[in-house]
């Protein structure tokens, strides 16, 4: 795994100094892009253009193309793991993601078995290794899964939930068996961010979307516990090369020095967190990611640069601060306001580590 030219994200999740502040954004390649859109069109679907690899990877590159970004996102889905799992993932038009067979008795439970990323979710790797091909190592690529907790909400509610009656309903019900479907989830999850890191990803990012909807306790228990055993179980080393990983809890910010005690490299913040508090209470022990909240990106060009520089001040010229939103960007955002974002990072940075001396 040869080390990309742009290297500077990779360095700034192992807390290396960098000449500036990297950043890529998370669902940088999706709707408020018209390329995007344009090719969304062509695919008929979603999950066509998920499974295509060639279309994956057109994608992918496309907010590259338009900005200069520190790394590359792969394009897929987080459901593609359950869906690899037989419970049949189609998209709904205007109601998002369903399962056809979502789970609901305990047989179905007991039955989970974990795929071959290799063979059922191959198209995966194969848009993994050709999204390499096409960056010709000029940044690096980011791989990624849902995390086990934020997986097994779809796998039991059958789609996206107002209220995690179901799963939640289940979790304090009978444990044992949320308990299976995380621990079966959780193996899932590391042989297919094992498989993406052999087949070229540089850095994974394990998204746990719906950690912060758990109570205190629940939230140890049924989602950091399984994070933690994947982080373990995770190739941190390719070529020579260190694979770093990243931990994102939306709603996680009560959780931080836990979450930064998992093993990873580094810790996603949502909009909701100081950074600079999250920076002196983690120290030097992860890398922290983040954290503009995407509305931002509504406002003015002045208001997106001056919001853009209240979190690198907040986080100072230190080394270990990718940044990136609070969570994923806005199909309604102007690109526009993205270039403003991108070059005011990029140049702002760089005024703050020449101060600094």
């Amino acid at each position: 795994m040869s080390r990309p030219k742009n290297d500077t994200f990779l360095r700034a999740l192992m807390r290396q100094p960098t000449d500036y502040t990297p950043l890529w954004l998370m669902r940088q390649a999706g709707r408020y892009l018209p390329e995007y859109r344009e090719t969304r069109k062509r695919a008929g679907s979603f999950l066509d253009l998920c499974k295509s690899p060639g279309m994956a990877c057109e994608v992918t590159l496309q907010p590259l193309t338009r900005y200069k970004l520190d790394a590359a996102i792969l394009f897929s889905d987080i459901l593609t793991v359950p869906d690899a799992m037989g419970l049949g993932l189609y998209f709904a038009e205007g109601e998002g993601p369903k399962f056809e067979r979502p789970l609901k008795e305990e047989w179905e439970i007991r039955n989970l078995a974990v795929p071959d990323p290799n063979i059922e979710l191959g198209y995966v790797m194969d848009a993994v290794a050709e999204i390499r091909r096409a960056l010709d190592n000029s940044v690096p690529l980011i791989g990624f899964s849902g995390s086990p907790w934020t997986l097994a909400c779809y796998m039991v509610e059958g789609g996206g939930s107002d209220d995690y009656r179901k799963v939640k309903g289940l979790l304090y019900s009978r444990p044992d068996l949320m308990h299976h479907i995380l621990g079966v989830t959780a193996q899932a999850v590391t042989a297919y961010l094992n498989a993406q890191i052999e087949a070229g990803a540089q850095a994974v990012m394990i998204f746990d979307s719906w950690g912060g909807v758990l109570a205190h306790d629940a939230y140890r228990e049924f989602s950091l516990a399984y994070i933690r055993q994947i982080v373990a179980g995770l190739t941190r080393e390719k070529d020579g090369e260190r694979v770093p990983c990243i931990v994102f809890t939306k709603g996680g910010g009560l959780w931080l020095a836990d979450i930064a005690d998992c093993g990873t490299d580094a810790v996603g913040l949502d909009w909701t967190v100081d950074i600079g508090a999250a920076r002196r209470l983690v120290g030097d022990k992860v890398a922290l990611q983040g954290n503009l909240d995407p509305a931002v990106l509504f406002g003015s060009p002045e208001a997106v640069a001056a919001e853009a520089r209240k979190v690198l001040d907040a986080y100072g010229p230190n080394p270990g601060h990718v940044f990136n939103l609070g969570h994923g960007i806005s199909q309604f955002t102007p690109p526009e306001n993205v270039t403003v974002l991108v070059d005011t990072v990029h140049s702002y940075s760089r005024q703050l580590r020449a101060q600094a001396g």
